[in-house]
């Protein structure tokens, strides 16, 4: 008879536990026991292999719990420690091995990464922490505002300079040091050369309806006004940039630097001696 009521409960609990959390379970279980009668406890124990603690929390719980909390599976407070409360400085850890180059981030001079979750968590592992790879991509996407992004090709078929990665450090441990001795670091770059006219340009204005910004019909050079290259200069510490246009030559390049030094430098950056300058090479090695 008691084999017989082990089978009947198993069946029927086996049937539903894939549909409850661990709570629902617990309640079924002690709801079981209970309309069981005497004996019950030790059935729905044999039958579920619950926990006789488990079972007994399922038959006092629902009445010391609210409405509220339904929907809630561990008490407050319950279950593992998050890892940032285990290990305060994990989240600095984390973001130290790409801290200087990381990709999108205006504030650093070295906008790449070629580190990867499973890189840095062994890493870390190394230096003492306990972390995973999944832990270490919830840091990174959660509260530090990276994304798992594909490689994309640039640079054509160039091969890349074996050097290159130290180089980048380099760069990137300069522009710090200029910075802590309140130094300006400028990015200096230019873009392609542009037609000088009434040329039409991408992007929309409010004229008078009816009325449109009347440009050339056909975008050929106009030979005597010919092109202008901007060239822009960027001041990495105050967050300004500077463009000037004109022909793109070296003489050109200098005279924009100097330009910004007497509109806008001179006032930040009266009583520094030096000026560190970072070019944007255009993939060249």
């Amino acid at each position: 008879m008691k084999e017989k009521s082990i089978r009947t409960v198993k069946k029927k609990y086996e049937n539903i536990r894939i549909r409850f959390n661990g709570k629902s379970r617990r309640i079924r279980a002690a709801s079981e026991a209970e309309a069981s009668g005497y004996g019950g406890l030790t059935t729905v124990r044999e039958a579920t292999g619950t926990d006789y603690h488990t079972i007994g929390k399922g038959i006092n719980g629902p009445e010391e719990e609210s409405l509220t909390d339904i929907v809630r599976i561990r008490k407050p407070g319950g279950g593992r420690k998050r890892l940032t409360e285990k290990q305060p400085d994990i989240s600095k850890a984390v973001k130290t091995p790409v801290g200087s180059s990381t990709g999108g981030d205006p504030e650093s001079p070295l906008l790449r990464t070629g580190k990867s979750s499973c890189n840095i968590a062994d890493e870390l592992e190394k230096q003492g922490y306990e972390i995973c790879q999944k832990s270490v991509y919830t840091i990174l996407t959660e509260e530090s505002g990276y994304s798992l992004q594909a490689d994309r090709k640039t640079g054509g078929e160039r091969e890349q300079h074996p050097d290159r990665n130290a180089r980048s450090e380099y760069i990137s441990e300069k522009t710090e040091a200029f910075r802590q001795e309140k130094c300006a670091v400028l990015s200096a770059d230019t873009e392609k050369k542009e037609n000088i006219g009434n040329y039409k340009n991408n992007g929309r204005e409010y004229p008078e309806k009816g009325k449109p910004v009347g440009v050339n019909m056909h975008g050929f050079t106009d030979k005597n006004l010919g092109k202008a290259a901007p060239y822009g200069v960027y001041d990495i510490g105050m967050d300004k940039g500077w463009v000037s246009v004109g022909n793109d030559t070296s003489e050109f390049a200098v005279n924009t630097v100097r330009a910004w030094w007497y509109d806008m430098g001179e006032s930040l950056y009266k009583n520094s001696g030096k000026i560190f300058i970072t070019a944007d090479p255009g993939g060249s090695n």
